[in-house]
């Protein structure tokens, strides 16, 4: 979520001082609701009881203002933990107070690179630790409501928070929430040490358009894929709620998904509070054109199920005033108001706000901020995150004398959105600077200058200040006029001066060189440089994504005014510059390996260039530069060892590659740890590195149709799920299935100790419905001595095999035979046997019956839409668009609920969308897409594949052809 909640000092004191003041007056009893001895519902039930209706609807609130008279203290929602204490969503002092300066660990994906719930439980733990060491400096700007884990499960690496998430597979991204979600909490069986809430509910996984595009999902895909991930954390009491999305699902915006009530309350016994992400209530007029006025809306989201409002910063009031209107109005009930009330009560309570003594969790102080123990675990977890990708024999390093440490990432360390500022650095060079005696470095760079070709001047920096506008006007490269050009990923490049060492930035409509960082919610220092067939180039801004709605330009690229100032314009009207090298950073570092015993070769993305929240990829390229930095060093010295540094998947190969993510301030220990033998490398992906950029459309959430992840990808990827090596090696045998259990006996069958990931795949041979080519149902992390074996046993229960039946909307273990395939990545599979499982035959379909439209077993063309505003889906076609029912009896009279504003009609066909004719039903105009009616006529009754093919564009609710 962006960055909504700013609160001025004269608010930030007048809260702070509130919350002191809201300590109760010593009285002869203390009401119920602050006696711990009693049940958790009658000391909700008295403090509501105590409440007034503004004080209710300030309590929905993301800023829930002190209540002095009954000693109620501030809260705030939404603290950031992603991976530490990252920000927190109010502010005193401006923005840089928001980042904390703890313990920052890998990143998300790096977290579950490890595939190590224990470890990833710890590191739960320690970040709810400083979470409340944080809270106990200022419980007014660090609340104790978190806003982590995400979830969203990693279906397409080009999307721009994939560092945020875990896994494409839903099984690994429960798992690893799970354990995140349960360290955050605390083990007190009531008492919670901060209260997770998981982001963001449901398919979200795009940027582009994120507040518009509608990901549609299947019935199957929906229950088996999207909704699994969150419903492990949730099911398992790892969270305390969660987050809804801004995308829309099936046409129906998630704010208002009737799931988040209907659905994710009953995964647990537990109360949950829910919560809009920032802004989403105003989307729902103002961006997605919902409803008709706010208070509808509001009334909408409080009907779906969130209870509190990430709205209007530190101001209650409008959210209080709107959800006043929408009672006035009838639109919300009082008993509404009470139910959300109630779930915001009940966290609050858990997390001991109104005990006298604030709860076990209290005691924690900021002592426990970026302690020598969380350093620990932070190496600790670096190192076991890091996945070996490639290795020719260079690896591990044997006390070289000398190494040439070279590249963009090779001294320098970068925090992400989501990532508090690091108290300290260890880089990689300092990693290795503390092994080897003789170490040359360099940053593998070219220093470029852009030299206007109508002009002959030179782009130059004209100073560090917001106006100090860079222009033309060296006529011969100076410092001022030459520029370090870093290729990061896709094509996105930054250029930093080498005068003023800032870097160039588009100040909206000018350029300037008054940023150190590429930092902020605008990114603005991202260009792509673009080769034209001349040998000239032009200069693409690449920032700030929705760059239409602020320049009024789609593609804007730097230009020449007629005065000879720089700005921003169309392709059209884009400068021309000689891209002029002065050095060649590249060849330096190569003559440096050249001399060097070995070479390290650190690469990568930045985080806040090419892809972040509000920014996708366009592709999985690591930059050119970058790539010819790689070629040049490995030329020059074979016994090269590539370190790749990304928040995603990229295209990119070498005979030795070791994988991390941005991974905190002990990323060069770790690094030097993994390249030297202390840590035997065992992260393994968690997501398929795809060897191409030609995939489907980012917007297309069907992985069944478009063939992506491992459970339904058929090409040879460049890197498969699960994969990583070892400095060791690992024999499988006597791989047993009983009962419910799996059992594999794993030897470590190298010279050094080592640790494996088994994961358990199955494969249900033949099925009613389309299976996965295979699907992760168990793993566990192991060390073994050289010659050590152990009996690795998973779990593998008969519930675990169920698939959505669609046709009768449930759950079905179909009889069939079962591929159990353990290994140590989904493409290297080591043993193998099959399974006979007893369970039932799914029967043909009967469309005598209702039969929901969207129960369909194929489509082409059509669009999922939401029936009303409040719950359903149906199908949405337009003309040639169909779906078909397979394996189906009908009998000869369709009736079918259309809704459509100018009519159509839908045509039965047999077999195929231009097979025979069966019948054809006109839809009415009804005047709207919410208004229903009836399409009706009579058919050739029969069995076999029945396509419904759209006439016209209308709604298709249901259908039934009976006798």
């Amino acid at each position: 979520m962006p960055p909504r909640l700013r609160r001025t000092p004269v608010l930030a004191v007048l809260a702070l001082a509130a919350a002191f003041l809201a300590a109760p007056a010593q009285a002869a009893e203390e009401p119920p609701f602050r006696d711990p001895a009693l049940p958790l519902e009658q000391r909700i039930d008295d403090l509501l009881g105590r409440l007034t209706l503004p004080e209710k609807l300030g309590l929905l609130h993301q800023s829930q203002q002190a209540i002095p008279r009954l000693g109620v203290p501030y809260h705030k929602n939404g603290t950031e933990a992603l991976h530490g204490v990252g920000w927190s969503n109010d502010l005193d002092d401006g923005w840089k107070q928001k980042f904390a300066s703890g313990t920052i660990f890998p990143q998300a994906v790096g977290l579950a690179s490890t595939w190590d719930p224990e470890l990833i439980k710890r590191v739960g733990s320690a970040v709810g630790d400083e979470a409340r060491g944080y809270n106990a400096v200022n419980p007014t700007l660090w609340g104790l409501q978190v806003w982590a884990p995400v979830v969203d499960l990693l279906r397409d690496p080009r999307a721009g928070r994939n560092e945020e998430g875990y896994s494409e597979d839903p099984l690994l991204t429960g798992a690893i929430s799970t354990a995140y979600g349960r360290g955050l909490q605390g083990d007190d069986p009531f008492y919670l040490k901060t209260a997770p809430v998981l982001k963001h509910y449901l398919a979200y996984n795009n940027e582009t358009d994120r507040g518009v595009t509608s990901s549609n999902l299947t019935p199957k895909l929906k229950h088996e894929y999207y909704e699994k991930a969150f419903r492990a954390a949730i099911s398992a009491d790892a969270a305390t709620g969660v987050m809804a999305s801004y995308n829309l699902v099936n046409g129906r915006p998630n704010h208002v998904n009737p799931d988040l009530d209907d659905v994710v309350r009953s995964w647990t016994g537990r109360t949950l509070y829910n919560v809009s992400d920032a802004w989403g209530p105003y989307a729902l007029t103002e961006l997605e054109k919902y409803y008709d006025d706010k208070a509808e809306a509001f009334a909408a989201v409080l009907k779906a199920g969130l209870d509190g409002y990430t709205v209007d910063d530190s101001n209650s009031g409008p959210t209080a005033q709107l959800l006043q209107s929408a009672l006035d109005r009838g639109l919300v009930s009082q008993a509404d108001v009470d139910d959300a009330v109630r779930h915001v009560l009940s966290i609050r309570f858990r997390l001991g706000h109104f005990d006298p003594d604030g709860g076990p969790y209290k005691k924690i102080t900021k002592e426990v901020i970026d302690s020598p123990a969380h350093r620990k675990l932070n190496r600790e977890t670096a190192g076991k995150a890091a996945v070996l990708l490639r290795n020719s024999g260079v690896l591990p390093l044997a006390e070289p004398k000398s190494a040439a440490v070279v590249g963009p990432l090779a001294d320098r360390l970068y925090r992400d959105w989501y990532g508090g500022q690091p108290p300290y650095q260890v880089t990689p060079l300092d990693g290795i600077k503390e092994r080897v005696a003789d170490v040359s470095s360099g940053a593998g760079l070219e220093r470029i200058a852009l030299k206007h070709l109508s002009t002959g001047k030179y782009l130059t920096a004209t100073g560090t200040g917001p106006d100090d506008n860079a222009a033309l006007v060296d006529t011969a490269p100076t410092a001022a006029s030459e520029w370090d050009l870093t290729d990061w990923t896709g094509g996105v490049s930054t250029l930093r001066n080498a005068g003023n060492g800032k870097l160039l930035g588009g100040d909206w409509r000018s350029l300037d060189t008054d940023d150190a960082e590429p930092d902020g919610w605008y990114v603005q220092q991202q260009f792509a440089m673009e080769r034209q067939g001349d040998g000239s180039y032009l200069v693409r801004y690449a920032g700030y994504e929705s760059v239409e709605g602020w320049y009024g330009l789609s593609d804007p690229y730097v230009s020449v005014g007629a005065d000879g100032t720089l700005g921003l314009a169309p392709k059209a009207q884009a400068a021309r510059f000689a891209k002029e090298v002065v050095s060649d950073g590249v060849a330096a570092a190569a003559e440096q390996a050249r001399k060097a015993e070995v070479a390290v070769v650190v690469v990568g993305s930045h985080p806040f260039v090419a892809a972040r929240e509000f920014h996708d990829r366009d592709n999985l390229q690591l930059g050119e530069g970058q790539r010819r930095l790689i070629d040049a060093v490995r030329k020059a010295n074979p016994r090269t060892v590539v370190v790749l540094e990304t928040s995603y998947p990229v295209i990119v190969d070498a005979p030795t590659l070791l994988w991390t993510t941005h991974a905190g301030a002990e990323t060069g220990h770790a690094v030097a740890d993994v390249l030297f033998g202390d840590v035997n490398p065992a992260g393994r992906l968690t997501q398929t590195w795809y060897a191409t950029d030609d995939l489907p459309s980012r917007f297309d959430y069907d992985l069944v149709k478009t063939g992506m992840t491992y459970l339904y990808h058929r090409g040879a990827p460049l890197y498969a799920f699960g994969h990583g090596l070892s400095y060791t090696t690992f024999g499988y045998q006597g791989l047993r299935v009983q009962g419910e259990r799996v059992s594999v006996k794993v030897t470590n069958t190298g010279e050094v100790r080592g640790e494996e990931v088994v994961q358990l795949y199955t494969h249900q041979q033949r099925s009613r419905f389309q299976q996965p080519v295979r699907q992760l149902r168990g793993f566990q992390r192991i060390a073994l001595d050289p010659g050590e074996s152990r009996t690795v046993t998973l779990p593998l229960k008969r519930s675990d095999l169920a698939v959505w039946d669609h046709t009768r909307n449930r759950w079905v273990v179909e009889a069939a035979t079962h591929d159990v395939l353990v290994g140590s990545s989904s493409d290297r599979i080591r043993a193998r046997t099959t399974l006979q499982v007893n369970g039932e035959s799914v029967p043909a379909r009967d469309l005598t019956k209702v039969t929901r439209a969207m129960d369909f077993d194929g489509y082409s063309g059509v669009d999922f839409a939401d029936e009303s505003k409040v719950r359903g889906d149906v199908v949405a076609g337009s003309a040639g668009d169909w779906i078909s029912f397979t394996g189906a009896s009908w009998g000869s009279r369709l009736t079918a609920g259309v809704a459509s504003a100018g009519g159509g009609s839908i045509e039965l066909r047999l077999g195929s969308p231009t097979g025979p004719l069966l019948g054809t039903a006109q839809a009415p105009a009804t005047g709207g897409v919410y208004a229903y009616g009836t399409a009706s006529a009579t058919v050739k009754p029969g069995k076999g594949d029945l396509y419904v093919v759209f006439k016209g564009d209308l709604r298709l609710r249901d259908l039934r052809l009976t006798p």
